[in-house]
């Protein structure tokens, strides 16, 4: 039966190498033939180059006249179109190295088939022999594991004291500082218990290894060991399920005097791209409906609520420091997420609802430069949820600024409501119909 298994095992390795060697040979053929095409190229530059100064100068003169004597746009069209089929060919070496690395596996594969192989060799010899030990082994496995737990307590030690100051900063807002305690907070009991764990784990196969004329201690039921480990955990667990609750409650359940006062800003994500609609001077946004969207108001805002007149479009987020800020977050067609990491912001963009989330920046993006020591940093709003093709070039800059840089900034954005839909509206005597409640 084993033989029949490793048989088989045989069989669909070598099914797998010949299959890489078939998709690998094509592609090295390829990548020959274009190094020898490319050749007689080479060639017909050198012959070219050693004509004598007087030819160069006449076929140069010929070349001018012909070029001032044909349209220049054929040429462009010529020269252009090999460039295009050129850029969209994947370069052979790609697949070669893929199919390398594939061949490269399924070797290491083979290796370690053959070292456990001569194993089991060598103990069905010991056997034979009379002289196998079944319990050789434990002692040196277990120091193994013992020694593979010192290197794990090296590692986490390494990944807090290196890659944690490497990945971790302060949060940029306000709410931040509490979402920041409650995420130290969780991972350090979180630490705590993934190393006295690993140490228990990792030292008791040491200590209590099976060795010989040993008995293990039947030890069936202790009322008092399970209440611990079930009423600890639970109240520990009940307690950072509670803190994360307030915290939440902190950051949506803002008041309605905090709501009206706040910058009102409007964020629509679609694939793959975000719109960004900051409130006018009457701190208002407008209506907007899906059925309104044209070619001239891609947007969809329903331009029969005055509220949306002065609604100004941004290219980038803009914000004020010290300033409370209240995102009406949207979607146009699927699930986004509005993810701003430094700002410990993360909301879902759900088609046909709005969410909110209110904060207040604390930190411009000039002091988190100096902060960061990085001239071009910058704050940035990402989609995270997976989108479809374009998802990783869903970003958005954020930029914190003064409340005087901010006002500055906003008086030289233009407004939605442009000069064409201005027209178009005015055009219509009567209002236009949405048809149906307008979505905002």
């Amino acid at each position: 039966m084993n033989l029949k298994i490793n048989n088989r095992f045989k069989s669909i390795g070598g099914l797998l190498l010949i299959a890489s060697l078939f998709f690998v040979m094509p592609h090295a053929i390829a990548q020959q033939d274009s190094t020898a095409a490319a050749e007689p190229q080479t060639e017909a530059v050198d012959t070219v180059s050693s004509d004598d100064s007087a030819s160069t100068v006449t076929d140069t003169a010929a070349t001018a006249e012909a070029v001032t004597a044909s349209p220049a746009a054929p040429t462009t069209v010529t020269t252009a179109a090999p460039a295009a089929e050129e850029g969209t060919k994947i370069d052979p070496q790609v697949y070669k190295n893929f199919f390398y690395y594939v061949l490269f596996f399924l070797v290491i594969c083979t290796v370690i088939a053959v070292i456990g192989k001569i194993h089991s060799l060598y103990v069905l010899t010991k056997k034979m022999n009379g002289k196998y030990n079944p319990l050789a082994g434990n002692t040196f496995q277990a120091v193994l594991l013992f020694l593979f737990l010192l290197f794990f307590l090296w590692g986490v030690y390494y990944s807090y004291t290196v890659w944690g100051s490497w990945a971790w900063r302060e949060a940029a807002t306000e709410h931040g500082k509490e979402v920041d305690k409650m995420f130290i907070i969780t991972t350090v009991l979180i630490t705590i218990v993934l190393v006295v764990m690993h140490i228990l784990i990792l030292t008791f196969t040491l200590i209590y290894r099976m060795r010989a004329q040993r008995k293990a201690y039947y030890y069936p039921h202790n009322d008092t060991l399970e209440k611990i480990w079930t009423i600890i955990p639970a109240t520990v667990l009940t307690i950072l399920v509670l803190f994360g609750f307030f915290s939440w409650r902190k950051i949506t359940n803002v008041p309605e005097e905090l709501q009206k006062s706040a910058i009102q800003i409007e964020v629509l994500g679609e694939q793959f791209k975000w719109s960004v609609r900051y409130a006018g001077t009457d701190g208002i946004i407008g209506k907007r409906n899906y059925k309104l969207t044209t070619a001239t108001n891609p947007y969809g805002i329903d331009f029969n609520d005055k509220s949306s007149w002065d609604d100004i479009q941004g290219d980038d987020i803009v914000l004020p420091v010290g300033k409370s800020v209240r995102f009406h977050i949207i979607s146009k067609d699927i699930i986004h997420s509005f993810y701003i990491p430094d700002f410990r912001v993360q909301m879902n963009a759900v088609p046909g609802m709005t969410n909110y989330f209110q904060f207040t920046p604390t930190v411009t993006t000039e002091e988190m430069r100096d902060r960061m020591n990085d001239p071009s940093y910058d704050f940035i709003m990402l989609c995270n949820k997976i989108c479809g093709q374009g998802h990783f070039n869903m970003g958005k800059k954020v930029i914190v600024v003064s409340e005087a840089e901010y006002k500055d900034w906003l008086s030289k954005q233009s407004k939605y409501f442009t000069e064409d839909l201005q027209k178009e509206f005015a055009q219509n005597d009567t209002e236009i119909s949405p048809r149906t409640a307008a979505l905002n």
